[in-house]
């Protein structure tokens, strides 16, 4: 397989971001995977390098701009250019509001807001030079309204989405750079493991039996953005589970 193409995925050592990672690989990207657990990465690498795909990791805290800027130059090294970055790691500690989880807020805030912005200020200077690229933020339908449990999360992804379209609409429209949101609904993750509010906890499990969405779902959706022609920019993918209301 030729790989002449580069793709950064961050959040990559589990749930949306490892899917992804995997099936961009599978297209023929050599991608760079970006998260805190080595470990995880380490096998992941090798997962898709027996596959018969190309990959490196580079263990990175999206909430150091210096980490992010380190990230996207290291993806430099391989192709020289940077065709997609999947700006994937977020965080969903849900809690209703006064439950006072100020570090929970803050820390969302940091992953969820912050690493899109760094992750953005990073790899933009490169996709300008290069005229094209294709920067892909995750948000999620919380994105889009507001349940109780959800308020500061919702506005971290609501954040996304705001952040997303003001630069799709600043992009020089002599330039190949495109810009898409993707939303998911429920997917069975690993988000909702740093839930500490036992209200919270008590009311999922009260919500009644649905077919989640996996990984791979989400994985789908975004490499078919990605593999439109460079004329097409899939502004945004709302996807969620039939059942979700």
């Amino acid at each position: 397989m030729t790989i002449d193409k580069t793709a950064i995925v961050t959040g990559a050592s589990s749930g949306i971001g490892q899917a992804t990672a995997k099936e961009l690989a599978a297209k023929g990207y050599h991608v760079l995977l970006a998260a805190r657990r080595e470990e995880r990465l380490v096998e992941l690498k090798k997962e898709i390098e027996r596959d018969g795909g190309s990959a490196d990791y580079r263990v990175t805290d999206v909430t150091s701009a210096d980490e992010m800027k380190a990230l996207v130059e290291a993806g430099l090294e391989k192709t020289g250019k940077i065709d997609v970055l999947v700006n994937n790691a977020g965080l969903m500690p849900l809690s209703f509001m006064n439950k006072l989880k100020v570090d929970e807020w803050d820390r969302m805030v940091d992953v969820n807001i912050k690493g899109v912005l760094y992750g953005i200020a990073a790899v933009l200077p490169v996709m300008e030079k290069q005229k094209f690229g294709h920067i892909l933020n995750v948000s999620s339908v919380a994105g889009h309204s507001v349940s109780k449990g959800s308020a500061v999360y919702s506005g971290t992804k609501f954040a996304v989405r705001a952040i997303s379209e003001g630069l799709r609409q600043e992009i020089d429209p002599s330039h190949e750079i495109r810009v898409t949101i993707v939303s998911p609904g429920a997917v069975e993750t690993e988000l909702t493991s740093t839930i500490t509010d036992e209200d919270v906890l008590t009311a999922f499990k009260q919500g009644g039996e649905m077919k989640m969405l996996q990984a791979l779902d989400i994985a789908n959706a975004i490499a078919y953005a990605v593999e439109q022609p460079a004329h097409v920019d899939v502004n945004e993918i709302l996807i969620r589970p039939r059942q979700q209301p």
